[in-house]
């Protein structure tokens, strides 16, 4: 069977391309800029172009033909209209990486399943999600377009670690504050719920829908069957790193205002995103892919990856911007508190 990958090389992706070349069944090419192609494993083809060169890319896809398109890479409405020009004749199966962050927010229930209403007003990149959603599926009703949606939550790997407050650098200044003693900023009272996914546990659930019939014109949401408080997350790599854990609960509704000055979008990613407890019923899933389940839970995952960012610093850029904001904000509430409590 024959695959086309739009990206194919990033934190979600990357574990699904080096699966499938491994597996005998799928012939597997990429369309990218090749700015990883080094870490591709063998017999991994590549178009080396811009998707968003859409004249070059459709010269390029000339006599070709595939049983799945997958586009990692597609963010708004124009990006899925691209797409459906270019592949509505060339593939059985097209599927789009959508979000969990798209379900209602303020959620109405805990337990989310793909029925949930999607409806997010605090984030944009969610919005833009469900508008690219209604696009496919109107397509699909209208004229067969043989869509599958995919709504991963929080998916990481060994690259990165899951981290509900940071800066435009990433997670990687929050493990120094770890590792100097410093307090860390964690929204709210730690206590609201969270799913996290390795990558490779989200590759088995993808892969079995690759193909599958029964997924056309439908939407499933993967996630690992963990679940945990941000208190445990953090805790979890503070262990890991071996240091104590000195946390900073802040509200999100604070941080997202505080954060404003500094560029920070925490509205959207907070209060529309990591805030919201949920616990993900995936059964719609697992009746399609029974071998979907989690086999490298949090405990483990956060030392794979904590191995790789520390035996790779050159990789990882500190971010004094994100040290100043959590050092002001802690000083704000500080002396609030010191206010409060003066009689």
């Amino acid at each position: 069977m024959k695959a086309l990958f739009i990206g194919g090389t990033g934190t979600i992706s990357m574990a699904i391309t080096r699966k499938l070349a491994e597996d005998p069944l799928w012939d597997l090419t990429l369309i990218n800029r090749g700015s990883r192609s080094a870490e591709l494993p063998e017999g991994v083809r590549t178009i080396n172009a811009d998707i968003n060169d859409e004249a070059d890319v459709k010269a390029k896809l000339e006599g070709l033909e595939f049983d799945v398109v997958c586009d990692f890479i597609a963010f708004d409405v124009e990006a899925v209209k691209r797409d459906y020009r270019l592949f509505w004749d060339k593939t059985r199966q097209y599927m789009f990486i959508s979000s969990a962050s798209a379900y209602q927010k303020p959620a109405a229930h805990h337990v989310v399943t793909e029925g949930t209403a999607l409806a997010n007003p605090y984030w944009e990149y969610s919005r833009n999600k469900i508008a690219c959603e209604e696009f496919l599926m109107e397509k699909y009703r209208e004229e067969g377009f043989p869509v599958t949606i995919i709504r991963p939550s929080h998916t990481y790997d060994e690259r990165s670690i899951p981290m509900g407050v940071h800066g435009d650098k990433g997670f990687f200044q929050v493990i120094r504050r770890m590792q100097q003693g410093k307090p860390v900023l964690i929204q709210g009272d730690g206590s609201s719920l969270w799913a996290l996914t390795f990558n490779r546990d989200f590759a088995v659930g993808f892969i079995g829908l690759m193909g599958n019939r029964h997924a056309i014109g439908e939407a499933f949401q993967i996630t690992g069957d963990e679940i945990l408080t941000w208190n445990q997350i953090y805790q979890t790599i503070a262990d890991a790193l071996g240091v104590e854990l000195k946390a900073y609960h802040v509200s999100s509704d604070f941080l997202s205002k505080a954060g404003d000055k500094f560029g920070y979008d925490f509205w959207g990613s907070l209060v529309g995103d990591k805030s919201v407890s949920v616990i993900f019923d995936n059964s719609k899933l697992k009746r399609l892919v029974p071998q979907m389940t989690t086999t490298i839970p949090f405990h483990k995952g956060a030392r794979i990856a904590l191995e790789y960012v520390l035996t790779h610093p050159d990789k990882y850029e500190e971010d004094p911007k994100f040290d100043e904001f959590c050092e002001k904000v802690i000083a704000a509430l500080d002396k609030a508190q010191r206010e409060v409590n003066t009689r």
